[in-house]
């Protein structure tokens, strides 16, 4: 080969590489910005809540609360340098319309992941649509073993306990404290009552009666008189804030006495008596259970930091138990986002949470890992007594099978500064 023809192929072959490497970076570029809902300034994300209907009572101020702490979170800088958009999406409480604002997220806004879709009739209708589309679904608001389904959903993820786990934990304290009593059990007519029901007897063997609600109908008189009728002396109660207030309104009103012991769903007081009005009386010696700060304990550092957050940014609503959920919840997705590194992708997203590891506000460990979808797996229980709402006991921890119930000691955590973790 004459030295001319080499120094022309030479030169060509540097003049390719040197067109090859923009294409690269370009590549790079183009596979980051195909990542939908980020960008190198921020992250979206989105979620369908009752900001109107049946569950809007207390369940309306959970994304305000969540919100606020990702303000919060901005304020300081981000999560690697990118803010995060919360998209809100008033679905109602009403499964049809959660179909639609979960699609228009999707498909038009383009969110990274949904995050805190609350309900269980409602969120239950659009699995198969998050499935296909293959969109992280965090910390689904509900109890509903429904998002525990790694196989058949495997971008789902429960936050708070199953009701099946917290179904065993009250029919344990109440089969120790109420010996002998009949139990019945009043619950919503899906998952969230079923699962809880599945709970409950698995402890206490069939209540002697049970009763149902559908959101659609207030009209729980009925109901709450065949309890009576069935000489129900203790009552276990699967229900939304709103029915929680309309069953014991109706109780005390057909003068039935028994004992409620609450869903932690439908047991915030503050909600409760802001419903209940001067009847808020009839909540006195009401057993629930937890697994957050309860706002009444003012000593405790994570509420003393989710107060200030919540004074700045979301002073308009009540600092209450709803608020304390979306700010609790709201700091488990930035530890997930975190996990996921600089360069965030759906799969990383997933991946982050399945791995677990997570600390914060919670009284008990969260349950994640390979094969495991559940959020957190256990509660304390709660009394009210003189108007306020406090932890009595010890926590208990358990599974939604036929695992023991056992007492969870360890201490919680405290909150890093500004309560932004940081890792």
């Amino acid at each position: 080969m004459r030295p001319t023809t080499r120094r022309v192929l030479a030169a060509a072959a540097g003049l390719a590489l040197l067109a090859a490497l923009p294409a690269c970076a370009d590549d790079e570029k183009q596979a980051a910005e195909n990542v939908p809902g980020v960008s190198d300034s921020e992250v979206v994300i989105g979620t369908h809540q009752p900001l109107t209907g049946p569950a809007a009572p207390g369940y309306s101020k959970i994304s305000a609360a969540t919100k606020a702490y990702f303000e919060h979170v901005n304020s300081k800088g981000g999560v690697h340098g990118r803010k995060i958009v919360y998209k809100v999406m008033d679905d109602g409480y009403n499964p049809a319309n959660t179909e639609n604002v979960v699609r228009k997220l999707v498909l038009d806004d383009k969110v990274f992941a949904l995050l805190g879709g609350l309900g269980t009739p409602t969120h239950t209708n659009v699995l198969e649509f998050v499935k296909t589309q293959k969109v992280p679904d965090l910390f689904v608001s509900s109890g509903s073993r429904n998002w525990n389904q790694p196989d058949k959903y495997p971008t789902t993820f429960g936050w708070q306990p199953d009701y099946t786990v917290e179904g065993k934990i009250l029919a344990s304290y109440v089969k120790r404290e109420f010996p002998g009593a009949k139990v019945c059990h009043f619950g919503q007519n899906d998952d969230f009552g079923r699962d809880s029901l599945a709970g409950v007897e698995q402890i206490l063997g069939p209540v002697a009666a049970k009763q149902t609600y559908t959101t659609t109908n207030q009209q729980v008189g009925p109901a709450i008189g065949a309890l009576r009728a069935a000489g129900c002396q203790v009552v276990i109660s699967a229900t939304i804030p709103g029915f929680t207030a309309l069953a014991m309104g109706q109780a005390a009103g057909q003068g039935f006495k028994a004992q409620w012991v609450v869903s932690n769903v439908g047991a915030d007081y503050t909600t409760l008596s802001a419903q209940l009005g001067d009847k808020k009386v009839i909540l006195e010696g009401m057993i629930a259970d937890n697994y957050l700060p309860m706002v009444g304990d003012t000593a405790n550092p994570w509420i003393q930091e989710f107060t200030k957050i919540h004074q700045k940014y979301n002073a308009g609503n009540p600092v209450d138990g709803n608020a304390i959920y979306g700010y609790s919840m709201a700091y488990t997705f930035v530890q997930a986002m975190l996990a996921a590194g600089p360069d965030p992708t759906r799969e990383k997203l997933v991946e982050a949470v399945r791995k677990g590891g997570f600390r914060g506000p919670g009284l008990t460990p969260f349950r994640y890992a390979e094969g495991v979808h559940a959020g957190y797996g256990g509660v304390r229980l709660t009394k009210v007594s003189n108007g306020a709402q406090a932890y009595f006991g010890p926590a208990y921890t358990t599974d939604d099978g036929d695992g023991a119930i056992t007492e969870f000691t360890e201490p919680p955590t405290n909150p890093p500064a500004d309560a932004v973790p940081t890792s």
